[in-house]
């Protein structure tokens, strides 16, 4: 799995300009690179997904026409058998 870049020296850097104090800063930019690495997905991840929902969908549809077409003609000859009996 490919991982997101962040760069927890600079947002450190930033946070201590801000006014937080050396160990604020380096706990703040720790937790902050925890949870993007835990939590948010590459774009590689997310078009990958995409992917796979966009052929369980094709599926899907080929799976529903199948049937559609199966109960067509299920339907077609109960009434064919009817009209016959009839």
């Amino acid at each position: 799995m490919a991982t997101v870049t962040f760069d927890a020296f600079s947002y450190a850097k930033k946070l201590k300009a801000a006014g937080f104090t050396e160990q604020q800063a380096e706990v703040q930019a720790q937790a902050f690179a925890e949870i993007i690495e835990e939590r948010l997905a590459p774009k590689q991840d997310i078009a990958l997904l995409r992917r796979d929902m966009k052929e369980l969908e094709l599926r899907l549809k080929h799976d529903l026409t199948l049937r559609m077409g199966g109960m067509l003609v299920a339907s077609i000859a109960i009434v064919a058998a009817l009209v016959k009996l009839l």
